[in-house]
């Protein structure tokens, strides 16, 4: 039987996840809200993580929101190819494709972080795919798209083509105009309109309407930048490089008001060819 193409996007994923060379992260310091956080995990991740992860809870009629970020040494966070940031496998298949989606019920990405047509954001290796079954999540998270001027494909897309994934674009007039007939030709897809300068009226019906109660946002800079402006996150997941790199002054926040955070958890990579550092940070 032909496999469609999701089908062999998962194969592929997973394969690469369970051959990654991963190494233990050390424990390097814990914060003072540690001991005040749910916690997570299962044999494989708290080997290789030192420890349970922890998980902020929602506010009462929003979801929670967790950034995930890899920057380089030098603070950059854009890049054509975001593994020449230098995160490694460790951070890639242990944090970004591991813990800190994990227990999400959706991903949401930026227009321009899901214009190739091969994404898809999932769990891969079988330890994380038990850990999601263990909490009683459904196999995928659920794909959140932020899209105000509709620049996104939605026939290559493979994110916007899989029926048994449910999809929502928070769409702006503009993204609700221009892909009017493609969103229609799509019942998986829910489209929630995206009023300017209100991300918070369309996070609460994520929450309300659909369920929604934790979302692992993983960029671009804008719409991180415009999460943190709007108040709707609570921490982030920040992996820094020993490699200096990525497109100069691309700093995750790019707005007015740098929040002000809170160390959770500090660890290190022990990979010899990709250090890193691991920051999990509370927001204020």
């Amino acid at each position: 039987m032909t496999r469609s193409p999701f089908e062999r996007f998962a194969e592929q994923k997973t394969q690469a996840a369970e051959s990654a060379a991963v190494y233990p992260l050390q424990t390097e310091r814990e914060g003072v809200t540690e001991s005040t956080l749910a916690i997570i995990g299962n044999d494989w991740t708290t080997h290789y993580y030192d420890g349970a992860f922890h998980l902020v809870d929602p506010p009462p009629a929003l979801p929670s929101v967790t950034l995930v970020f890899v920057q380089s040494n030098d603070g950059n966070t854009g890049a054509a190819n975001p593994a020449t940031l230098g995160g490694g496998p460790t951070d890639l298949h242990v944090i970004y494709e591991g813990l800190s989606r994990v227990a999400a019920d959706a991903v949401l990405a930026g227009a321009a972080s899901v214009r190739g047509a091969d994404v898809f954001f999932s769990v891969w290796h079988p330890a994380l795919v038990a850990l999601r079954r263990a909490l009683a999540l459904p196999r995928h998270p659920a794909q959140i798209v932020v899209s105000a001027s509709g620049r996104i494909d939605l026939d290559r897309g493979l994110l916007f083509n899989v029926p048994e994934a449910r999809v929502f674009v928070l769409a702006g007039a503009q993204c609700r105009e221009r892909c009017a007939a493609g969103f229609a030709s799509r019942p998986w897809i829910t489209l929630l309109p995206l009023e300017p300068e209100d991300l918070v009226s369309a996070l609460a019906r994520l929450r309300t309407d659909h369920g929604v109660r934790r979302i692992s946002a993983i960029g671009g800079r804008t719409t991180a930048s415009s999460l943190i402006d709007a108040g709707v996150v609570q921490d982030l997941c920040l992996t820094t490089s020993a490699r200096a790199g990525g497109q100069p002054n691309t700093p995750l926040y790019i707005g007015r008001r740098p929040p002000a955070l809170d160390l959770i958890v500090r660890k290190v990579g022990t990979d010899p060819v990709y250090p890193i550092v691991f920051e999990h940070l509370a927001f204020r």
